[in-house]
């Protein structure tokens, strides 16, 4: 029988046949001459296969009404097939030929992604390898559940070149992702070149350097005479670059201006936006609260001109249908004392600050829709009432966009508890600085469409890594995988009644060894012990004790007290919560899968233990 290929997204059909297709110095890819997108998909897989293969695979287009050869990779779009949508495919691989059908180019994209799958790892390499290049014999039919499956990558907080963006683009298209949101302004970064706004970039674009994280920790503020010296931006030609490399990829680029908070980088290079008028530095990660304004003024008639000037250029930047305005966390106290936005809340009969939100943001959608547009806000944007075509990006849990569903409104769901990569993903006594919890469990488990909800008006969900605690481009890949397969696949496969977790982290492991041959970062957080404090009550005491837990099936947990490194031959955890031995200091635990060590240690403090969780 015929070993089932570790496919991730999993596909909606997908039956093993016997034999192989073997790729060779003779094999060809082949497409209709009807499709000019067909050939550029072809010249793609060609050159994918180029690098690890070592072979040059010719590409050539013949007569839709001829068979397809033998020995060749055969791509269409002629597949005629409703129930496929615009990016489904079928794909079925024989000893003699593959063959890849679709009703639009987008398909076969998709297509070869699950074909590049079913090939060794090192396909995903960029050396030469000598291999027997084999395709398992399949049958696959496959089409994604929801039309907008997301990944966000903050960079404000840390700036990311251009080719890290491309490249982060690459993989998440491999997942099936369409959409790449970039969150390019924030309090600590402004990343976009506006024509005729020179400040943006020369003032806004840079910050006072400090190291570490700053999601919860404080960093000092700017010294005297420090220099600007950390950040950068993306001029307008190389976004329109990444734009049209992620098109080439069927990936569509939401970008993010977020306001009326969060945008303490666009205030310091024009202070007279803000309510206060005072000349900010762009923030280095200070809990600056009510010490400074990320607010705009919204009674400032300034305020809508430039956000005008800088909305038109992005419209003009970014072909895609929507545009992100953020519109979350807004600090309201500034405006409750601002002349100015008082005189607009009594001239528009407001009766508190958050319908003064709404204003603002039914100002900014009737701007987006001058440019031919749709606006994109965070569910704070339902507070004082929704603008009328607005979509909501519900983050705060399933409430705002349940709200926004049973209003009419179109959302995409996006809630922390599942979707927010910044967060921790395994133990926080090993992880590197984050805050919260968000396992590949929780990722895998997560449901986009809320009973009550009619799942007409959930256009899909979205991952989203914010950048607190992301300084570079290994980071950000540890971060995002493998929990970004996880939301792929609850994004693009068939909802069922229980998602197999057990077998789905199978596939994740398999999966590895092709981040490794492609020399990505990814996480094995899902390999360590999981630590967690429990209340034991008898009577009217309380006795804390410790609960240890693991990611996967068929991992066993040895640890010890006594300081000492545990093996296989310490106590077993089997459950029962544990009991701190006197004079004990430290516990140290680890994972054995099949008798062997799996994972990492941990040592932890018995004293932090409470603290810090």
């Amino acid at each position: 029988m015929a070993q089932t290929p570790e496919i991730i997204p999993q596909p909606v059909s997908l039956k093993t046949n016997t034999g192989y297709f073997k790729i060779n110095a003779n094999t060809k890819v082949v497409y209709g001459n009807h499709d000019i997108n067909a050939g550029k998909i072809a010249k793609l897989l060609a050159n994918l296969l180029h690098a690890p293969t070592g072979y040059k695979t010719p590409t050539r287009a013949q007569s839709f009404k001829s068979p397809p050869p033998s020995a060749s990779v055969y791509l269409s779009t002629l597949a005629n097939e409703p129930a496929l949508g615009n990016e489904g495919y079928t794909l079925k691989v024989t000893p003699k030929q593959i063959v890849i059908k679709a009703n639009q180019p987008k398909g076969l994209f998709y297509g070869i992604q699950t074909l590049l799958q079913l090939l060794p790892p090192s396909v995903e390499g960029k050396q030469k390898t000598i291999l027997n290049w084999q395709v398992p014999a399949v049958d696959i039919t496959d089409y994604p559940r929801f039309g907008w499956r997301g990944l966000m990558l903050d960079v404000s907080r840390h700036f990311q070149t251009k080719e890290m963006v491309k490249d982060y683009i690459d993989q998440l298209a491999k997942y099936k992702f369409n959409t790449f949101h970039w969150h390019l302004t924030d309090d600590n970064g402004w990343r976009i070149q506006i024509n005729g706004m020179p400040k943006l970039t020369d003032i806004g674009a840079w910050r006072v350097p400090r190291e570490g994280p700053f999601a919860f920790v404080t960093h000092a503020d700017k010294e005297p005479g420090e220099k600007e010296t950390y950040g950068g931006y993306y001029t307008q030609e190389e976004i329109r670059e990444v734009v049209e490399y992620a098109k080439q990829r069927f990936v569509t680029v939401l970008p993010e201006i977020d306001v009326p908070a969060h945008s303490l980088a666009l205030i310091a290079s024009y202070p007279n936006l803000s309510c206060t008028g005072l000349q900010y530095n762009v923030d280095p990660g200070t809990a600056f609260a009510l010490k400074k304004s990320n607010v705009l003024c919204v009674g400032n008639d300034s305020t809508y001109i430039v956000l005008d000037k800088i909305f038109t250029q992005v419209a003009d930047l970014f072909p895609g249908e929507y545009i992100h305005m953020g519109g979350d966390e807004a600090l309201k106290a500034f405006w409750e004392k601002c002349p100015k936005c008082q005189a607009v809340m009594a001239r528009e009969k407001l009766k508190d600050t958050h319908e003064l939100q709404s204003y603002f943001v039914k100002r900014i959608e009737k701007m987006l829709h001058a440019k031919g547009r749709k606006m994109i806000g965070w569910d704070e944007i339902l507070e004082g009432g929704l603008a009328p075509d607005a979509t909501v990006m519900s983050w705060r849990g399933m409430k705002g966009g349940t709200e926004a569903a049973k209003m009419g409104h179109k959302v995409i769901m996006t809630p922390y508890q599942y979707c927010y990569l910044d967060l921790y993903q395994g133990s926080q006594f090993i992880e590197p600085h984050a805050y919260g919890l968000v396992t590949l469990r929780n990722c895998y488990e997560f449901e986009p469409v809320p009973d009550s909800v009619d799942a007409r008006y959930i256009l899909g969900g979205q991952g989203n890594l914010w950048a607190e605690s992301v300084p570079n481009q290994r980071h950000a890949e540890y971060m995002t995988w493998p929990r970004g397969m996880a939301l792929a696949e609850v994004f693009w496969s068939p909802k069922i009644a229980k998602r197999d977790f057990d077998g789905f982290a199978k596939r994740v492991e398999a999966h590895f060894k092709r981040f490794d041959a492609a020399d990505v970062k990814y996480a094995t957080s899902i390999y360590d012990p999981l630590i967690s404090i429990v209340p034991e009550i008898t009577g009217t005491d309380t006795t804390l004790k410790i609960k240890l837990e693991t990611q996967l099936a068929g991992l066993t947990t040895f640890y010890s007290f006594d300081t000492t490194n545990p093996d296989k031959y310490y106590p077993q955890y089997k459950g029962t919560p544990l009991t701190v031995p006197k004079g004990a200091t430290q516990l140290r635990v680890i994972n054995y899968r099949d008798n062997k060590p799996i994972g990492k240690q941990l040592a932890v403090k018995l004293k932090d233990l409470d603290k810090r969780l």
